[in-house]
């Protein structure tokens, strides 16, 4: 169970970094498909957050990188939590977790 341990605080210390450029990403493309959908805005209107969504802000060469780093990140949290969530569900109901008994004594 060492390495769940080391998986845990790996997930903890690099969510930060992940969350920002997740929430730009989903923020602004969902922005932007409700702005052209339901507000009726045209595509040059709403081309700004095309920029914000696609990172062409940051030119073409560290585009790609926040591409990559993006879907890394996104990889890593959701197969990292997802096997935080099945050793959870493996202990038995009612048993505390290791953390939860050394904060009670």
């Amino acid at each position: 169970m060492v390495w769940l341990r080391s998986i845990r605080q790996w997930h903890r210390w690099l969510a930060p970094f992940v969350l920002l450029p997740l929430l730009l990403t989903v923020g602004s493309g969902v922005g932007y498909r409700l702005a052209r959908d339901w507000a009726g805005f045209s595509r040059d209107q709403v081309h700004w957050l095309m920029v914000l969504h696609e990172g062409e802000w940051l030119g073409p060469e560290l585009e790609p990188v926040l591409v990559l780093l993006n879907g890394l990140g996104l990889l890593w949290m959701l197969i990292t939590g997802a096997t935080m969530l099945v050793q959870q569900w493996k202990r038995p109901f009612g048993t505390p977790s290791r953390n939860q008994g050394e904060a009670k004594g």
